[in-house]
């Protein structure tokens, strides 16, 4: 993926376009908004190519690649961008993700809290990006039901286990109806998927599906269930926020960091008790529905493409400027 003209950018993500997931939606997402203004390679890995200034997604997954461009280029701007399981969980317990964060020139996290799960010492360079979604026009909703879409592929850190637990507590006579979207990249999570889908119908699991179809899904539904452990800035959430989807969500920083933290439809993490609770006044309290949709409403011009890409390029600007000469400051 490449654009003519400008500086050499490089954006170096552990996963490319057949993963289907976040860290490869915001590299190629990235690269679009920085087209035409620099010269965009998306890779999975540094080979040595000519580059001036790279952005790494993920601390830990990309610390080798990081590791080899400042070798290589002591003097050149690093982004590293935390994605999620680098800023909440590899950046306390690993090596090559704190070492990733001593090279890089800035970092990025991708919501409003994630400055403060960063060490100190490192919090000065780093900025807040918000991703974003391209808005859909709101959909016309099932009437006799409350419609809940829940998006993450199966694997621990997205919790799809407190979906089937909350399914098990929804009354027996609840009009609801649960579609969940995503691959089983844990095998034993998608046998409980599909034995979930067995016992009650009102759930299904979907499988892997394109992202055209999957915001589809989002924006047909009344409400996006998203239970996950740990986010760097969820995606789904902001895709369901600018589809007029309204959300429930985990209280972690992740999600609240993109909904606010005084957001009515969060829920403690794996507390699948309040999950089903809030579920249950989304389908009986139109009030409340009311207030999660306004609320998200409020936030969605947060996520707004241009807002990201006018961040992007001013971030990508400010580490390739020349650095000013002398000190100015200092006296004779």
């Amino acid at each position: 993926m490449k654009a003519a003209g400008g500086p050499r950018v490089t954006i170096v993500t552990p996963y490319l376009a057949a993963a289907n997931n976040g860290n490869w939606h915001t590299a190629a997402r990235w690269a679009r908004f920085l087209a035409g203004a620099c010269r965009v390679s998306v890779e999975q890995s540094w080979d040595g190519a000519p580059c001036d200034l790279m952005i790494a997604l993920h601390a830990r997954r990309s610390a080798e690649s990081i590791r080899r461009f400042r070798a290589a280029h002591p003097d050149r701007p690093l982004v590293v961008v935390l994605t999620g399981t680098d800023l909440y969980r590899d950046v306390k317990t690993t090596r090559e993700a704190r070492r990733s964060l001593d090279l890089a020139t800035r970092l990025v996290v991708l919501n409003e809290l994630g400055l403060r799960a960063l060490p100190r010492e490192v919090r000065g360079k780093a900025e807040v990006v918000l991703q974003s979604a391209t808005p859909l026009a709101m959909a016309r909703r099932p009437t006799r039901h409350l419609a809940v879409a829940v998006v993450g592929h199966l694997r621990e850190e997205k919790n799809p286990r407190l979906v089937w637990s909350l399914l098990r507590r929804l009354p027996a006579d609840l009009a609801v109806r649960i579609r969940h979207v995503g691959a089983a990249l844990d095998p034993a999570l998608g046998e409980e998927a599909a034995r979930a889908a067995r016992l009650d119908s009102r759930y299904r699991w979907l499988g892997g599906l394109p992202r055209a179809r999957t915001r589809q899904i989002v924006r047909a539904s009344h409400l996006l269930l998203h239970p996950s452990r740990m986010e760097g800035g969820a995606q789904a959430v902001i895709e369901a926020i600018t589809a007029h989807t309204a959300v429930l969500a985990s209280g972690i920083d992740g999600n609240a960091g993109l909904l606010g933290a005084d957001y009515p439809g969060l829920f403690p993490a794996d507390d699948a008790d309040a999950a089903c609770a809030l579920l249950m006044r989304a389908a009986r309290e139109p009030r409340f529905m009311r207030q999660l949709q306004s609320d998200c409403e409020r936030r969605a011009p947060l996520f707004a493409p241009e807002r990201e890409r006018a961040q992007l390029r001013r971030l990508v600007d400010n580490c390739l400027r020349p650095p000013p000469i002398g000190n100015h400051d200092e006296r004779p």
